[in-house]
């Protein structure tokens, strides 16, 4: 074998010798990998995972202190080339033959088993030196490469999400055209990862300019043999076992790549509203009878506040409901802020708002709701060719409109329609509904 090699490298310059091994490695590296991923069903994908999260280490070590030269005066690392990029492609890979609540779990799993080694090499500095001599722990490499791969680990974080994200937006441009999706991907993201490795690595070993360049360069040459043995892959070891899935949303796999998913069921199991943060019509139906309830009893003033955002069908049909969920959590915060009372607001359902406070008379009520207007509109100012967001209030007070909680919803809700018939962005209660005309006629009138 010796022989052999000496007898290539006679033949070959020493550059080219270098491009041929790293060639060979991410071959290599790819094979096994690869071959653990597809043994999932029967050695558990644990088992792909600690390989992959093993190669950490080493991708890190190699990416601070090996560099080879390669054809056209390119210098870069066989650890941030072959490994890294290898890494992140097989992560891309997860995502398209399982899903998003997969790939997530070793993307958390590596940033939090970084912060965990810098954090226990801390610690263990009280150690002192140990009693083998000449066996002192180096703790400033330890150092260097901790914060090099919790770097990179933040990094691969951001890699990730934007991998698989563009992995999606790329589906209507490149078709079935697999080959150049996996391609396009990998060079985009790979290209802002060299970017932002380099800071790190520049900051904590001096690394010259010419390894930014030169990294960039051979990061490319690997995702072109990554794309190449991910789409044989695909195509042809994967293919006859599981067809490609049905193209999510991209919303809906950004919520799962961030756990928003479980942070839904948090808030379901809390009574809240998982988008805008305010109690959910669940609370508003126990809380606000009992609240109601009380103040009747003890006969002190209660109001009730029916808030409901004009014109919302229509922007939402016009700029769409991402824009539409924007406008919900803006106003939402705007009215728990302006009450000053979080739990005193819930959301009814659609672009409806209840606010319930007790001890607000009806005049204070009023008052209230005025603030509430003005400070949405105020703060909802149109921008980016969006119209102007206001909202429309209709309020009954306890004991004087209901003595219940159905009565007085109803009359709320009978004083918001008013208020909307009117021409909207208006506050009516008691006073505004007794000097004012039927629905038909303000509706009219406007």
């Amino acid at each position: 074998m010796s022989n052999f090699l000496a007898a290539e490298t006679s033949v070959l310059s020493p550059a080219a010798v270098n491009a041929l091994l790293m060639a060979a490695e991410a071959i290599v590296y790819f094979a096994v990998l690869s071959g653990l991923f597809r043994a999932r069903t029967r050695l558990g994908i644990g088992t792909f995972f600690c390989a992959l999260g093993v190669m950490h280490f080493l991708e890190t070590y190699l990416a601070g202190i090996l560099y080879v030269s390669l054809p056209f005066g390119i210098v870069a690392s066989p650890g941030s080339t072959v490994l890294f990029t290898g890494k992140l492609m097989l992560l891309l890979l997860v995502y398209i033959r399982e899903d998003a609540v997969v790939v997530r779990q070793p993307i958390y799993g590596l940033l939090l088993g970084n912060v965990l080694l810098l954090a226990l090499a801390a610690l263990m500095r009280w150690h002192g030196t140990g009693v083998l001599e000449g066996h002192a722990a180096d703790f400033g490499f330890l150092d260097e490469m901790g914060a090099l791969m919790v770097w990179g680990t933040l990094i691969l974080f951001v890699d990730c999400i934007m991998m698989i994200l563009l992995y999606e937006k790329l589906r209507a441009a490149t078709g079935r055209r697999l080959l150049l999706r996996l391609f396009a991907t990998g060079a985009l993201i790979l290209s802002f990862d060299q970017g932002a490795f380099f800071c790190g690595l520049h900051y904590l070993t001096g690394a010259p300019l010419s390894v930014l360049f030169g990294g960039w360069a051979a990061k490319m040459a690997a995702v072109a043999i990554y794309a190449v043995l991910g789409a044989i892959y695909l195509r042809y070891v994967e293919f006859a076992r599981r067809r490609d899935k049905t193209a999510p949303r991209v919303r809906d796999v950004f919520d799962l790549l961030t756990y928003r998913e479980r942070y839904e069921e948090l808030m379901a199991r809390s009574g809240r509203d998982a988008l805008t943060g305010a109690l959910d019509r669940g609370r508003l139906e126990r809380e606000g009878r009992n609240r109601v309830a009380a103040a009747a009893l003890s006969g002190r003033p209660l109001s009730l506040l029916i808030l409901d955002i004009d014109h919302f069908k229509s922007f939402n049909d016009r700029f769409g409901h991402t824009a539409g969920d924007v406008v919900l959590l803006r106003i939402a915060r705007i009215v728990m802020r302006t009450v000053g009372v979080e739990d005193a607001v819930f959301r009814f359902g659609g672009e409806e708002f209840v606010v319930i406070v007790p001890d607000l008379s009806r005049a204070a009520a009023h008052t209230l709701g005025e603030r509430i207007r003005r400070d949405v509109a105020s703060h909802m100012d149109a921008d980016a060719g969006t119209p102007l967001v206001t909202v429309s209030i209709g309020l009954a007070t306890c004991a004087e409109d209901a003595s219940d909680y159905d009565g007085l919803f109803e009359c709320a809700d009978r004083r918001l329609y008013l208020a909307k018939s009117a021409g909207r962005n208006r506050v009516v209660g008691r006073n505004e509904e007794s000097r004012g005309a039927s629905p038909t006629t303000q509706a009219m009138r406007a």
